[in-house]
C-alpha cells in the first residue's frame, strides 16, 4: 500500500500509510487502541474505501477489484460474531460453500481436530465460551487455507495450553512457504514467536519497522513489550 489515509470529518483514522508485506511471511501490525490497525485492515479486505491512496492485494487495486482476490484470503476476529442461533458445524459449512471449498466434509473434519472443536460441532454458537468463540472464528478464517490470513487477536480469550496449541497450528501453518499472515495483536509473546517483521503504527502512520529481534536490539530493551511502551509512551511525549 502507499500513502494509504482515512479521514472521518476532521480526523485522520490513517495517514500516509505506506508498507508491503511479502508472500510467505507472518507480519504483526502493531499499535494502541486507537492507532488505525482496525481501520488499515479493513481496507485491505475492502470493507472500507481510502480517502487516499492505494491498496494492491495480490496486484489487484482494492476496494475496486476486490473480488478478484477475495477467495485468496480471510479474516478472523473474536470480536466478529457469526450468527448464534446455527451451529458450529453449520457456520462452517455456510463458509465453506461460499469459498467453494472442495471435499468440504473432509476440510471442516480436520479444522475440528486441529482447532480442537470436534465436541462443539453440534452446539449452537450462541452457546459457546468467548475462548471457543475465538477457535471458531480461526476456523472460519482457514476454511479456504488462504494466501493471506489476517488475524486481529488470533488468541484472544484462550487459556495458556490452548493459545500455545493454537500458536504451532499457525506456526506451521505459516512454515508452509506459500501463505503469508497479517496479524494484530496485544500479546507481544505472542508476536515474537509468530512474527518475522513488526509495523509500530502511532497516530494513522508508520513510526517503526523491523524484526522483533531487531527492533528489541535498536531499542535496547529485553523484549518487544518494553519497545512497545517505549514507542507508544514517547510519541505520546512528543504530542505527535
Amino acid at each position: 500500500m502507499r500513502g494509504l489515509g482515512k479521514r472521518y470529518g476532521a480526523n485522520w483514522a490513517v495517514r500516509h500509510l505506506d508498507f508491503a508485506v511479502e508472500v510467505g511471511r507472518t507480519v504483526a501490525l502493531l499499535g494502541a487502541n486507537g492507532a488505525g490497525k482496525t481501520t488499515t485492515i479493513a481496507m485491505i479486505l475492502g470493507l472500507l474505501e481510502p480517502t487516499e491512496g492505494e491498496i494492491r492485494v495480490f496486484g489487484e487495486r482494492v476496494p475496486e477489484h476486490r473480488y478478484r482476490v477475495l477467495h485468496r484470503l480471510n479474516f478472523s476476529s473474536p470480536y466478529v460474531d457469526l450468527p448464534g442461533r446455527l451451529t458450529v458445524r453449520q457456520n462452517l459449512e455456510v463458509y465453506a460453500r461460499l469459498y467453494g471449498v472442495p471435499d468440504r466434509h473432509r476440510r471442516l473434519a480436520e479444522l475440528a481436530h486441529d482447532l480442537l472443536l470436534a465436541d462443539l460441532l453440534d452446539r449452537p454458537t450462541n452457546r459457546l465460551s468467548a475462548g471457543q468463540k475465538t477457535r471458531l472464528a480461526l476456523a472460519k478464517a482457514l476454511v479456504n487455507q488462504p494466501d493471506l490470513l489476517i488475524l486481529d487477536e488470533p488468541t484472544a480469550s484462550l487459556d495458556p495450553d490452548t493459545a500455545d496449541q493454537l500458536r504451532g497450528y499457525l506456526e506451521r501453518y505459516a512454515r508452509r512457504g506459500d501463505k503469508t499472515i497479517l496479524m494484530a495483536s496485544h500479546n507481544m509473546q505472542e508476536v515474537e514467536r509468530l512474527c518475522d517483521e513488526v509495523l509500530l503504527v502511532h497516530g494513522g502512520r508508520l513510526v517503526e519497522r523491523g524484526s522483533p529481534q531487531a527492533l528489541i536490539r535498536r531499542f535496547g530493551r529485553r523484549n518487544l513489550e518494553e519497545v512497545f511502551l517505549a514507542v507508544a509512551r514517547g510519541w505520546e511525549n512528543t504530542g505527535a
